[in-house]
């Protein structure tokens, strides 16, 4: 029987994947991967569901169901599941693409919090949610309108989620990972300049080696959630503190 459960939005590249790495090697833990793309891993204490979160029937159709029920000593939702979308100024933006954005970045973690919530408030088991956040959520850039909004959003969803549920066994954490290198910094990189004035700021992260590694982050994250009483605030930055040597 496992003692653990994970729940983690986009595991199929990435930050989610290095996320997904580290909690494989977890043997307490059961996981449940939700991602458009199934890697097909071959882990017995896995389990991969297929949902595109920028179309939200299906996982409207699937919420009730997607939470196990068991007897748990510990229980993680990790939203990690997140989209640049459309680098451009305001009045050049696509609709659909908005739609997407919102959907994937704000609309998928309340959805899947809400339930979460709705589903172990009466498990006896320490509950964490984690929404990944971004530097962005308080800080506005150009060309990033949809993604800085969003993620301003999902952190202030998360401290009002965090305030309803002071006194009970959910914590709740809105976590900025930084700047990683992952596929998201490739396609900032790629930007047009005139849509994007920062892109060689951007550039220079990549050249200079400042971004951080995905699996540095994602051990930050496990060791934030494994120590939470460590850490009081809702509002987190993987950059604010250090792996114990």
């Amino acid at each position: 029987m496992h003692k653990s459960l994970l729940i983690l939005t986009g595991h199929s590249k990435g930050l989610g994947r290095a996320i997904l790495d580290i909690y494989l090697q977890k043997d307490e833990f059961e996981i449940l991967a939700i991602s458009r793309t199934k890697l097909g891993l071959n882990n017995p204490n896995l389990t991969e569901i297929s949902i595109d979160f920028g179309d939200l029937d299906v996982l409207e159709n699937e919420l009730s169901g997607l939470f196990p029920s068991g007897d748990y000593e510990e229980i993680i939702l990790i939203n990690n599941a997140g989209w640049i979308g459309e680098i451009k100024p305001v009045g050049s933006l696509q609709v659909k693409n908005m739609r997407t954005q919102v959907n994937v970045n704000l609309l998928t973690p309340i959805y899947m919090t809400n339930a979460f919530v709705s589903a172990y408030k009466d498990s006896k088991a320490r509950k964490i949610i984690c929404n990944i956040s971004s530097g962005a959520a308080s800080k506005p850039v150009e060309g990033w309108s949809g993604y800085c909004s969003t993620k301003a959003a999902i952190a202030m969803f998360t401290k009002v989620a965090a305030k309803e549920n002071n006194d009970s066994q959910f914590r709740f954490f809105s976590v900025a990972p930084g700047i990683v290198d992952t596929q998201m910094q490739e396609e900032i990189r790629h930007a047009d300049e005139l849509d994007f004035p920062q892109i060689e700021r951007f550039k220079s992260y990549k050249e200079n080696g400042d971004l951080s590694t995905p699996e540095l982050v994602a051990a930050k994250i496990s060791y934030l959630l494994g120590n939470e009483n460590e850490f009081q605030e809702v509002i987190q930055d993987v950059r604010n503190f250090d792996l114990p040597s």
